[in-house]
């Protein structure tokens, strides 16, 4: 395995290229790639939950064509870079964990601790006015219902649930529960309906 990127060079040259001379990728927008952007994350995911390593690596793959394709898109318009994509994400990375690159380190932190640095890092930026805020209202609702719990949680004030006839307050009751059993809900019923298959 090579750790020199020149793979990811050669892949920029190829993206640029199949966009200039194929009639389809030509005609591509970003609006038009949307579907394939969902889909490939969902084929990336499936492929986690198999454990199959060699089927992970070819999805993410193709989850990389995903994202070289929008940025030789945002290339061409003039909009954006794949470097400026990579260095917004490496600034992001470096500012959200003062943990690793900051001067404020105090030894060892756990990972509930690492996130609640993160969250609070990205709170500060984002500068919300509202708890959903920057919360994609479209995601798996088990995973819309954890965010938003995490979230009342951290400013204080936490979601109480209870037993309730309403099927909706049931769910977001063992969502919570997920929660305070250090479990992702949204995993865990993946599984589950794996394990039926």
């Amino acid at each position: 395995m090579s750790a020199s990127g020149a793979s990811l060079v050669e892949f920029l040259e190829v993206m640029r290229r199949l966009r200039a001379e194929c009639e389809w990728k030509q005609s591509q927008t970003h609006r038009s790639l949307a579907r394939y952007l969902l889909e490939e994350s969902h084929e990336t995911l499936e492929a986690i939950d198999s454990g199959d390593p060699e089927h992970l690596r070819e999805e993410l793959g193709d989850l990389l064509l995903q994202i070289y394709f929008h940025a030789v898109i945002a290339e061409e318009s003039g909009d954006f870079t794949i470097d400026d994509v990579a260095g917004g994400i490496i600034e992001k990375m470096v500012r959200r964990n003062p943990h690793v690159f900051g001067t404020e380190r105090d030894g060892a932190m756990t990972p509930a601790e690492v996130n609640t640095l993160w969250e609070s890092v990205k709170a500060a930026e984002k500068k919300r006015e509202f708890v959903t805020d920057g919360i994609p209202p479209g995601l798996p609702a088990l995973l819309y219902a954890d965010k938003v719990l995490d979230r009342l949680t951290r400013a204080g004030d936490p979601v109480t649930v209870a037993a309730s006839p309403d099927l909706g307050e049931r769910l977001l009751a063992l969502v919570a529960e997920a929660r305070a059993d250090g479990v992702d809900p949204e995993q865990a019923l993946r599984d589950a309906v794996r394990r039926r298959l």
